[in-house]
């Protein structure tokens, strides 16, 4: 065991694997979260914590040839791994960023949309990460959060996920108000923020 643990820990691949898990397409609905979210051709996104570019490629799809996807990520494995991919698949608006830990780098022009899947639970201090992350975003941006919500026996046992409560408390003493809520995935929250109108 401890043997396959440095394995994955320090395998590129495995990690990718890790990020795609089996059979993820039919629980979590990439196209469903995507149309939920309803992005504008032209518009600029950043997928925090994007790891091996599992929503990335969805993204890119959505804000068409015209807009911009900032892959985010702390690891340059995986942001390394998009570059050669995006240039692979084509997706000549896809830039990937190797981000701080307290700080996504996102470009001085803006997005639209942050995204992030799965990754809410590893950000240390969410109040101040999104209070500063709030100068990245566009008048009008959004902040969507989909994380696993807790329930079910296999999140119990690997208690990776943050309640959906805690997510928007934390969200609102940020500084933003919950705009959507989807309720479709059963084994994650889907919450949407954004700043409120001065």
């Amino acid at each position: 065991l401890g043997a396959t643990l440095v394995l994955v820990a320090g395998c590129g691949s495995c990690r990718r694997f890790g990020y795609g898990g089996f059979f993820r397409d039919s629980w979590q609905q990439p196209e469903r979260v995507i149309e939920s979210l309803a992005i504008a051709p032209g518009a600029r996104v950043a997928d925090i914590g994007a790891g091996g570019g599992y929503f990335t490629w969805y993204l890119a799809t959505a804000v068409g040839e015209s807009g911009r996807v900032y892959a985010v990520d702390v690891d340059a494995d995986m942001t390394s791994y998009i570059e050669e991919e995006s240039h692979q698949k084509g997706f000549a608006n896809v830039q990937a960023i190797l981000a701080e830990f307290d700080d996504p780098l996102i470009p001085e022009d803006g997005v639209d949309l942050i995204f992030l899947c799965n990754t809410y639970h590893h950000i240390e201090g969410q109040e101040e990460y999104f209070r500063g992350a709030a100068k990245y975003l566009r008048p009008g941006g959004r902040v969507a959060v989909v994380e696993p919500n807790g329930e079910g026996w296999f999140q119990g046992l690997f208690p990776h996920f943050v309640e959906p409560e805690v997510i928007r408390a934390e969200m609102e003493a940020a500084g933003y108000e919950r705009v959507e809520d989807f309720d479709f995935l059963e084994h994650q929250s889907f919450q949407v923020f954004a700043r409120p109108s001065e």
